[in-house]
Parts: structure tokens; sequence; C-alpha cells
């Protein structure tokens, strides 16, 4: 019989285990260190670019609903009036996010009076003009903020989102693998 106690088995096993996850990271390590991109750490999805609205057909506080980027993700357009986060325009006070909210998925709705998106749910409340964020509420995620721009000829596109829309794991369409 052996003279190796099960206490040190199980020390060199994890020692084997880690020995063996650190070598497989070695290539990995000396390609960042050549500066050299790493595509796992990175992704970019190919978003639809999609036109929403015109910038003539917004009125200041009036929400102007829509989907993006498929029939099953609602999001809401909106005017704020003041320049937001990532608003576009000249005034950069057009923004739009997702409709769910990032708790439990319950359909959002916009209040002018505060710029703000609540959730009739939990009550949770989103700030338009900062980008989605979080201003109450038990939602742990400020809400995705569509990326938008806007052509010469005053047409708002949505061209990605920021932030991972609720009931996904990723936002890749469910037919198409895209996006």
């Amino acid at each position: 019989m052996s003279d190796v106690s099960r206490r040190r088995f199980l020390k060199l096993g994890a020692c084997v285990v880690g020995g063996a996850c650190a070598t497989d990271a070695l290539p990995s390590l000396a390609q960042a260190a050549e500066g050299d991109d790493i595509t796992t750490l990175r992704t970019t999805l190919p978003y639809p670019r999609v036109q929403l609205a015109s910038i003539g057909q917004l009125t200041i506080g009036r929400e102007q609903l829509t989907t993006y980027p498929d029939q099953a993700s609602p999001v809401v357009l909106v005017k704020l009036g003041r320049p937001a986060i990532n608003g576009v325009g000249p005034e950069r006070d057009i923004v739009a996010f997702s409709r769910r909210c990032s708790h439990m998925g319950g359909t959002l709705n916009f209040r002018q009076g505060t710029g703000t998106l609540h959730c009739p749910l939990h009550y949770a409340m989103f700030d338009a003009q900062k980008g989605g964020l979080l201003v109450i509420g038990q939602a742990t995620d400020n809400l995705p903020q569509l990326e938008l721009e806007v052509d010469a000829a005053g047409n708002v596109f949505a061209v990605g989102i920021s932030g991972l829309l609720y009931g996904r794991q990723a936002n890749i369409l469910p037919n198409s693998g895209t996006v």
C-alpha cells in the first residue's frame, strides 16, 4: 500500500489540473502580449440597419413604439427635448431603448414629465436622458439602449444595441443566427 494520504493525493491532483489550465492559457497570454486582438474577449454582432423614423415625425416627449432588431423585441424611440447620453439629432436628444424591463421583462411606459421609463410590475424606473440608467427598483441592469444614426435627410436608423435584451443569453436572432 502507498503512503500517499487522501489529502496529499487531492493536492497533487489540483496542481496537475492547475498546471494543465495554465499551459492551455499560455498561447493566449503570449498573443495578448504581442498586441494582437483576442477575438473571444470582444464580440461585435452584425445588427441590421433599420429606419425607425424621421426627425420631422418626432414630437418632444411623445414616444414612438417599434421593434428592433426583430419583431420579438419591442423598443421605444423618443425625442426628449434636452441632450441625452448617446442621443442623436441636431439637439442630441433622440434616444431609443428596449421596452422590456431588465428585471422581469415587464413592458415599460415612458413618462414625459420625468423623462423616465417605468415598469408596472415592480415599479422600476429608468432615466432616458442618462442612457437608461436605473433610478430605482429591483432591476440590477440599466436598459439596453439602441445605437442610432441620423442621415443627411434626417432619417433615424437603428444600427445596434448596447446591453443584453431581456430574456436572451445573447442578442442573436433565433432564425437567422446573425444578430
